[in-house]
C-alpha cells in the first residue's frame, strides 16, 4: 500500500478526530487536541472515537467515486469533459485514474481507522457490553468498506492491524472468496452486537447490518469458479431473504410517501435510511458533501459560482429505462420544461429553461443559503444514501425471485409494488429478473449503486452482461430530444452522433486496476492471492 502516506494518515486519523460534544446529532468535527492515553474510557470517548467514521474517512470515496463509479460506470451518467467520471463510462480507468486511487486510499482509511478504534476498545476499561456495541459499529464500516472491495477488485489485502502494517507493509492479497467472506462475517458481528435503536440520529443499528447482509448475501450467491454458470447458492439466497425481511418486518423503517422528500437536507436521516454518510452543514472541507456544485446546472441554483453541472448529463440508455409516468426520472435529471418550487424559492421557483439538448442531474441537487442555511459553498449538507429501505425491498424481492424465470411471490410483488406505486406507476402481477434490474436502475439511479447491480449480475452470468454493456452503445452520443412530461427520449436526426473511443467489453471490465502507486509499494499485489486464516467462528444465531 501507499506505505508512508497511508501510515501517517492511519495515525493521525486514530488520535485527532472526534466530536465537539455528543448531542442527539451525529454532527462530526475535527479535535486536534486528543490523547490516546487519556481516552476511550467513556461511552462519550467511543462515540468520539467512532464519528469519523460517518464521513472524513469516506471523503474521498464520496467526493466523485461514489457517482463516477456507480452511475458513470454503469452508464447511467454521462459527463464528456469531467476526468473523475468519463475514464468509468468510457472504460478507460487505469491505475493511475485518480479518483479510483483515491477510493482505494479511502475504503483502507476506513479500514484502519476502524481496526484503531477496535483495538482500542478492547484495551479499555469500560464495561464489556458497552465495548461490544461500539466495536460492532466500527466493524460495521469494516465491513462495508471491505464489501466495495471485494466488488470492484476482487482479490484484496485483508487487514486487521495497523501495527502489523507499519512493521510488514508488503503482504499478499487474499481471494475475493475470502474478502467476501470477512466482509460478511463483521457484518454478521455488527448485526449481532448493535442496538435496535440508534443512540443518535444517523448511527447504525443491527437494522442496517441486517440490511447490509441482504446485499452482501446476495452478491456472495452468484460468486463461483463458472462466471456462467447460470445459477446462485440457494442457502446465500435464502439468507439474504431473510436478513431483509428481519429489516422490513422487525426494523422501525418506513418508506416516505414521496420520492422527492428522500433528498432534502431537512430530511436527512428519514425513516428510510439505515446507513447514510453524514456531513457537516457548513462544514470545512473533508466533512463536506460537495455533490451540488458537481450537478448544479448553473449558478442562478446555487446563489455562487460552485455549479459545474451543465456538463453533467444523464446518457442516452438511462433515460429510455423510464416510463412514462414515473416521478422518480424528475427527481433524478431535470429536463428542459421542468419546474422545482424548492429551488430558489425566493424567485417562486427555479424553471429549467436553458434551451439545452441534454438531460442534467437533479438528485443532490438541493439550493442556496437562501433555501436553506445548512447549505454552503461545495456542502450540500445531504446525506449521502449508503443503504435506504427501498434497495432492502428489492434485495427480497431478488432473492425471493431466486434462480426462477419469474416469480408471483405475494410478499415480494408487495414490496415492489410499494415503490412503484410511489413513483405513480402500475402493479406488477409477476416479476422477472429484468423486472428487478430495471426498478434498481431507476429506484437507486445516482445513488451510487448500478454498477454492483450489473457485477453481481456478471458473477454467474457473466456473457449476458458483457452483451448488456454492449448494447448500451457507448461508443455513440446520441443526439435526442426529450419530451419532459412523457419522460420520452427521441432521436434528434438533424444532428450527427459523435464517435468516441472506449474501453474493450469483456470480461476483464469486471475488475478494476489496482492503483500503481499501491503496487510499486507492494508488489505482492502482482502475485497470486493467499487464503487469508480466519480466527473466529461464524455466528450462527443471528435468525433465532
Amino acid at each position: 500500500m501507499r506505505t508512508h502516506t497511508l501510515i501517517y494518515t492511519f495515525l493521525i486519523t486514530a488520535l485527532a478526530l472526534s466530536i465537539s460534544g455528543c448531542s442527539d446529532d451525529l454532527e462530526i468535527e475535527p479535535n486536534d487536541q486528543i490523547a490516546k492515553e487519556n481516552f476511550f474510557q467513556s461511552e462519550e470517548d467511543f462515540r468520539a472515537a467512532t464519528a469519523p467514521l460517518y464521513n472524513r474517512v469516506w471523503f474521498s470515496f464520496n467526493d466523485k467515486f461514489y457517482f463516477g463509479l456507480g452511475d458513470g460506470r454503469s452508464y447511467n451518467l454521462y459527463a464528456p469533459f469531467s476526468d473523475y467520471i468519463y475514464p468509468f463510462s468510457d472504460l478507460t480507468e487505469t491505475g493511475l485514474t485518480g479518483p479510483l486511487v483515491e477510493a482505494w486510499r479511502s475504503f483502507y482509511i476506513v479500514i484502519q481507522q476502524s481496526n484503531n478504534t477496535i483495538e482500542a476498545i478492547e484495551g479499555s476499561s469500560v464495561e464489556e457490553e458497552l465495548k461490544t456495541q461500539y466495536i460492532a459499529e466500527a466493524r460495521f464500516m469494516r465491513g462495508a468498506a471491505y464489501w466495495y472491495i471485494a466488488s470492484l477488485w476482487g482479490d484484496a489485502i485483508i487487514a486487521t492491524s495497523q501495527a502489523d502494517i507499519i512493521s510488514n507493509p508488503i503482504v499478499n492479497k487474499s481471494p475475493r472468496s475470502d474478502v467476501y467472506e470477512f466482509a460478511i462475517r463483521d457484518m454478521e458481528y455488527a448485526a449481532k452486537f448493535l442496538p435496535e435503536q440508534a443512540g443518535q440520529a444517523g448511527r447504525v443499528t443491527k437494522y442496517s447490518a441486517f440490511g447490509m447482509l441482504s446485499r452482501l448475501y446476495l452478491s456472495y450467491a452468484g460468486l463461483s469458479d463458472n462466471a456462467n454458470s447460470g445459477n446462485r447458492n440457494q442457502q446465500l439466497l435464502d439468507l439474504a431473504k431473510q436478513a431483509a425481511a428481519k429489516v422490513i418486518e422487525e426494523g422501525p423503517y418506513t418508506l416516505l410517501d414521496d420520492y422527492e422528500d428522500l433528498f432534502k437536507v431537512e430530511n436527512n436521516n428519514n425513516s428510510e435510511s439505515l446507513f447514510a454518510l453524514q456531513w457537516v452543514p457548513n462544514g470545512e472541507y473533508g466533512v463536506n458533501n460537495p455533490h451540488q456544485a458537481f450537478f448544479a446546472l448553473g449558478s442562478e441554483i446555487t446563489g455562487d459560482d460552485a455549479a459545474y453541472g451543465f456538463f453533467t448529463r444523464a446518457s442516452y440508455d438511462v433515460l429510455e429505462e423510464y416510463e412514462a409516468r414515473d416521478l422518480r426520472r424528475k427527481v433524478t435529471w431535470m429536463a428542459d420544461g421542468d419546474f422545482y418550487p424548492e429551488l430558489s424559492k425566493a424567485n417562486g421557483g427555479y424553471l429549467v429553461d436553458h434551451e439545452n439538448t441534454y438531460v442534467n442531474v437533479k438528485k443532490g441537487v438541493v439550493g442556496s443559503t437562501k433555501d436553506n442555511p445548512s447549505i454552503s459553498r461545495q456542502n450540500s449538507a445531504l446525506n449521502t444514501y449508503m443503504l435506504r429501505l427501498g434497495e432492502v425491498y428489492l434485495n427480497y424481492a431478488e432473492a425471493a425471485l431466486g434462480n426462477n424465470a419469474s416469480t408471483t411471490d405475494a410478499t415480494a410483488l408487495m414490496y415492489v409494488n410499494a415503490l412503484r406505486t410511489r413513483a405513480g406507476l402500475s402493479s406488477k402481477t409477476s416479476l422477472t429478473f429484468n423486472d428487478l434490474f430495471h426498478e434498481r436502475r431507476v429506484e437507486l439511479c445516482m445513488e451510487g449503486q448500478f454498477w454492483y447491480d450489473i457485477v453481481r449480475r456478471a458473477y454467474y452470468k457473466e456473457q449476458e452482461m458483457i452483451n448488456y454493456i454492449s448494447a448500451q452503445d457507448r461508443d455513440v452520443v446520441v443526439p435526442f430530444t426529450y419530451d419532459e412530461e412523457k419522460n420520452e427520449a427521441n432521436i434528434d436526426d438533424t444532428r450527427d452522433p459523435e464517435s468516441r473511443a472506449i474501453g474493450v467489453v469483456d470480461e476483464g471490465i469486471f475488475l478494476l486496476p489496482y492503483p500503481e502507486s499501491e503496487v510499486v509499494q507492494n508488489p505482492l499485489l502482482r502475485e497470486a492471492a493467499v487464503p487469508y486464516e480466519f480466527t473466529e467462528e461464524r455466528i450462527t444465531d443471528l435468525f433465532e
